[in-house]
């Protein structure tokens, strides 16, 4: 399930609809989700804060969703600004994965 997260991003869903052969795409997806996975772990090193106001969580299935409302993002110099945002974050195999999007 973790591996899975990143196949609703706009590359994981070019991947999916990018063949006809039902096989030949689930091949495709299951490599796609260990170099995604791979990749963040090794090669991102960039960090962010964030503050807002919580609005919901839930947890099920070992997969955090949080909400939050009015949320700032800073980085060193930048400093960007969202009326919502939707995390949702599950249990790698050796750290979290976390999404975040903008609602």
């Amino acid at each position: 399930m973790a591996c899975q997260l990143y196949r609703n991003t706009t590359l994981g869903n070019t991947h999916t609809v990018s063949t006809d052969r039902p096989q030949l795409a689930l091949q495709v997806l299951l490599l796609f989700d260990n170099a995604i996975n791979s990749a963040l772990a090794q090669r991102v090193r960039n960090r962010v804060n964030f503050r807002g106001s919580l609005n919901t969580y839930r947890f099920c299935d070992n997969v955090w969703t949080f909400v939050l409302n009015d949320v700032e993002f800073r980085e060193v110099t930048e400093l960007i600004k969202v009326d919502k945002v939707k995390i949702v974050a599950c249990d790698g195999e050796n750290s979290t994965d976390m999404v975040v999007k903008p609602k």
